[in-house]
């Protein structure tokens, strides 16, 4: 496969973004790391799959900086057939006590940098005729709130799953597809051990698998929508997939 993905927020060491970018590279695909601080994610998948990787510190939130770092993977690595957008943040802020700046900050990093960096990527992909993007939500957009996430988190999650929907309208006729991901409580580095006790045992009570999720389930299924048999049809896609994929087994 001759062909770049691009994976946001990918520089956690017990992240989605971290899992997915090694997973896509084992896939087959040359991964490109934009990340607040890449840390060594791109070396450490270059290492173990011996695909070429770039690792670049990227705002998402500003469109300068998402330029300049699609430029720069477009200059190094082969075209860019994928894009992960994982970046985000969360806000466990109750409604009535959120300020106007907390609310701007939550949807200028999940909703707006999703949109920036698709803005970047997606005319080159319907051009050539050929393109994945994924988006993470969260269950969250669903069911109303949740564990780490009040109404600004399940809002800005909630427009990712509408953006989904519309991109894959719009672009699955030119070769394009477009699913976003909820998943449920997932186990990083940044829930890891902080639900335990009676608290954890009722979460788990809730859940068909009884465990919460790992960053592998979401990555292989993230690897999985990347396929290029990832589409409705043989051969060229002529029309999208669905917009939205629910990851049941993460669902507490």
């Amino acid at each position: 496969m001759n062909r770049t993905a691009i994976v946001t927020g990918a520089g956690s060491v017990r992240g989605i973004g971290r899992a997915t970018a090694h997973h896509l590279a084992a896939a087959g695909w040359h991964v490109a790391v934009l990340d607040l601080d890449p840390g060594d994610t791109a070396a450490e998948v270059a290492d173990r799959h011996g695909y070429a990787t770039l690792g670049l510190a990227c705002d998402v939130t500003s469109r300068d900086a998402v330029d300049a770092a699609v430029a720069e993977v477009e200059a190094t690595l082969p075209p860019v057939g994928g894009l992960v957008n994982n970046a985000g943040v969360t806000s466990p802020i109750p409604f009535l006590e959120v300020t106007d700046e907390e609310w701007e900050r939550v949807f200028a990093v999940n909703v707006r940098g999703s949109y920036t960096v698709t803005r970047r990527v997606a005319p080159g992909m319907a051009e050539r005729g050929f393109g994945r993007i994924v988006f993470l939500s969260s269950v969250s957009a669903e069911r109303g709130g949740g564990v780490f996430g009040g109404v600004a988190y399940s809002a800005a999650k909630a427009g990712l799953l509408g953006f989904a929907r519309a991109l894959a309208r719009e672009l699955g006729p030119r070769g394009v597809t477009a699913n976003a991901v909820a998943p449920g409580l997932v186990d990083t580095d940044i829930t890891g051990g902080a639900i335990t006790g009676e608290r954890l045992e009722a979460m788990l009570a809730g859940i068909p698998t009884g465990r919460l999720g790992s960053v592998e389930d979401v990555a292989n299924l993230v690897t999985f929508l990347c396929r290029e048999q990832s589409a409705t049809s043989p051969g060229p896609p002529t029309t999208s997939t669905a917009g939205r994929t629910s990851t049941e087994v993460l669902r507490p």
